[in-house]
């Protein structure tokens, strides 16, 4: 019995710190450990060989963290007219989702996008709302003055700038996939879809043109707030031939 307890007592005994420079190495904090001391070597190099040492420094990662947000996730946008106001004026500063449409989901009937409008609309980014996206039959107008899709009469009032009518251009279009016919909410001072029906593309973007959705205003802060899709577009069915319904497909 003896030497059966014996292994263990030598285990103990070997569990224990024999070097009094290990035993305090574990006990010392990360920052005093050789690689906190090399981390902070490689920064203090770093601040050294750095004009303006750790300001620029800090400066530098902030930049480099800004191009990366800018081109992966946010981007934000500065508003150059009145076409979609009320809800967006000249001036505004808002920040675009770049990732809104990265996963599978596209646009959506009522979604604010800014897309490039090079070879459709003109050189340069454009801000519209979605009326229409692959597939989706849309009419102006019915007999009270409103835009049909698909079928259904389409409620503008809640984002339509005040004292506009929903177009003063007739037109019936089918919207091809991949592609969206966008509006402006001010209609009466937006060149939008209805002003490019017989351009190239016939007034519609293409998906992959969109740089994303625009989710928030920012600027100035008395206008900052989150923008929302609106209930519009809710009841409209979904278009023929596509799958699912009007909410899950274009909703």
């Amino acid at each position: 019995m003896d030497t059966e307890a014996q292994p263990t007592t030598e285990r103990d005994r070997s569990s224990r710190p024999s070097d009094p420079a290990a035993a305090s190495q574990d006990e010392a904090p990360r920052a005093e450990r050789p690689e906190g001391r090399s981390r902070f070597a490689l920064v203090a190099r770093i601040t050294r060989w750095l004009p303006g040492g750790r300001i620029s420094l800090t400066l530098l990662v902030c930049l480099l963290f800004s191009l990366v947000l800018n081109a992966f996730v946010v981007r934000p946008f500065q508003i150059p007219s009145g076409s979609m106001e009320n809800g967006l004026r000249i001036g505004d500063r808002v920040l675009v989702n770049k990732l809104a449409y990265r996963f599978g989901a596209g646009p959506r009937r009522g979604d604010v996008v800014v897309f490039d409008g090079a070879g459709y609309f003109g050189n340069a980014d454009y801000v519209k709302r979605v009326v229409g996206a692959g597939g989706d039959h849309v009419v102006c107008c019915d007999k009270e003055g409103r835009i049909r899709v698909n079928g259904r009469s389409v409620d503008e009032s809640a984002f339509l700038y005040p004292g506009d009518s929903p177009s003063s251009v007739d037109f019936d279009v089918v919207v091809p996939e991949g592609t969206l016919f966008v509006l402006g909410d001010h209609r009466g001072a937006s060149s939008d879809s209805r002003d490019h029906l017989g351009s190239p593309g016939g007034g519609m973007i293409p998906v992959d043109r969109v740089i994303g959705r625009a989710d928030w205003i920012v600027w100035p802060a008395a206008h900052a707030g989150r923008l929302t899709r609106p209930d519009a577009y809710a009841r409209v069915p979904a278009a023929q031939g596509v799958q699912g319904d009007a909410e899950g497909a274009h909703g």
